[in-house]
């Protein structure tokens, strides 16, 4: 394991050198993100480049790469003596001024242009009397005055997630099979190594302490330095919060927080299977799996993390599910403009969830949430967007009387047949942690199944197979 003195380098090298073949490669290799632009070339409006260091120097700092296109394809650009004269006027535009680095690399037997600027440290940075910011992968131009003003509120405090934590250990407190996981889903080679993505997502200060974004996205338990974020998932008996029925907390990384929430979920709510042919089987939730799977990545995004006093929760209704997040609607967001575009308090978390595909297009997740909801016929979602932002989906009437959102018998035999048939070896622990219910479910189940002449196991309990009845299986 890396010592904590080795992670700290990388944060310097950012800093006070400039970026190797091997390094702009792994750039390359990572994609464009909240801290990478690329350009195939120089732009005939020079004003373009200007823009994205603008909004790099108003967020965490970034690189842009010019003779690299959007695809990650090194191309080469040739820049002259006039050209880049002209670019460096073009920067020196911005207000205050920004220093910045700009220089060519060979790359691949190819010439790449580099244009390196940190994070400001007097904000905001303005161009031709614009602010412009970093919102995921893509430059903002700030037009409103709700915008701006949420914009200097952030710039006061800092936004959180750039914020240091100054007892993260890198090597220590990182998950690093999510670490490697990450890596995975958002296509990065395995010749990166692991300190050169931390590099290229500017997931370390200069001064050698991780930010809070890196601690809450790869920590292992990034509730240890922020109390509040975790997940908590309640669910009540009726319509009404009298009496609570299950209480859970999930922590860890921000990713596994989605995930163990939504199986929460998952486990409580109608889930009925399509299988076709031979083909993978198909799950139809009650409501819709992507219109929660929106709602729970919209919360941990955008909450505030500044608010030490409420966390995350979803909580299930006889009749609805209800997702909060501590924080309003950003002042950087009009009503009329709401679930058109977007306005992240944490942009570094942001652009991580965007890296692995989970969010799939800024500003559309409200969109998609209506049109999930309405393409199975529920009732239109509805927001709260005073003090908590809360989003309520409604459930349909016909599993409404499911009060404790635990399978039915009939639910969970289906459940049990569909997966005996994917895996006979299934063992009864797992079965249990599949569907979410007690291992004394689980035999009771099989027990019923087995008198009836549905199902039978062969062989022992640890490695016997269970094998189903020809017209079961059918």
């Amino acid at each position: 394991m890396k010592s904590r003195h080795f992670y700290l380098s990388i944060a310097f090298t950012i800093m006070t050198t400039q970026l190797t073949s091997s390094s702009i490669q792994s750039l390359i290799q990572s994609g464009e993100g909240y801290n990478a632009e690329f350009k195939i070339r120089v732009p005939s409006k020079l004003k373009e480049l200007s823009e994205e260091i603008c909004a790099f120097a108003n967020a965490a700092g970034g690189v842009l790469l010019i003779g690299v296109s959007d695809n990650n394809q090194i191309h080469g650009a040739e820049i002259d003596n006039a050209k880049r004269s002209a670019i460096q006027n073009s920067l020196n535009e911005i207000n205050p001024h920004i220093p910045t680095s700009l220089y060519p690399v060979d790359v691949e037997e190819k010439t790449i242009w580099v244009i390196e600027v940190n994070s400001g440290t007097q904000k905001p940075y303005v161009l031709s009397g614009a602010i412009y910011v970093r919102q995921g992968p893509n430059t903002q131009k700030l037009t409103t005055v709700e915008q701006m003003r949420d914009f200097f509120q952030q710039s006061d405090r800092i936004y959180f997630d750039e914020a240091p934590c100054p007892t993260f250990d890198l090597s220590r407190d990182m998950d690093l099979s999510w670490f490697e996981e990450f890596r995975l889903e958002s296509g990065l080679s395995k010749t990166v190594s692991q300190q050169q993505i931390i590099q290229n997502l500017r997931l370390v200060l200069p001064d050698g302490n991780v930010k809070n974004g890196g601690a809450l996205f790869f920590g292992s338990a990034p509730e240890q330095f922020v109390e509040t974020a975790v997940v908590r998932c309640i669910a009540f008996e009726g319509e009404t919060k009298t009496q609570i029925i299950d209480d859970k907390v999930f922590g860890g990384p921000l990713m596994k927080q989605y995930g163990q929430a939504m199986q929460w979920l998952k486990n409580k709510l109608d889930v009925r299977y399509e299988i076709e042919g031979s083909g993978p089987r198909k799950e139809i939730w009650e409501v819709p799996e992507t219109a929660l799977k929106e709602a729970i990545i919209n919360a941990l995004c955008h909450r505030d993390y500044y608010d030490k006093g409420a966390k995350i929760t979803i909580e299930l209704f006889k009749d609805r599910v209800e997702i909060s997040n501590p924080g309003g609607l950003s002042s950087a967001i009009s009503p009329a403009d709401f679930g058109t575009k977007s306005h992240s308090r944490n942009p570094l978390i942001f652009g991580l969830f965007v890296r692995i595909h989970m969010v799939e297009q800024v500003g559309s997740g409200i969109g998609r949430i209506k049109e999930q909801m309405k393409a199975v016929k529920l009732p239109e979602p509805q927001f709260r967007t005073e003090g908590m932002f809360t989003l309520t989906l409604s459930r349909p009437e016909k599993s409404s009387g499911k009060s404790s959102g635990k399978s039915s018998s009939a639910g969970a035999r289906e459940k049990i047949i569909i997966l005996i048939k994917e895996e006979p070896s299934l063992t009864r622990e797992e079965l249990a942690n599949t569907l979410g219910i007690t291992i004394k479910g689980i035999d009771y189940h099989l027990s019923k199944m087995q008198k009836e002449g549905i199902l039978k196991r062969e062989g022992s309990r640890k490695t016997g197979t269970w094998v189903l009845n020809p017209s079961t299986r059918s």
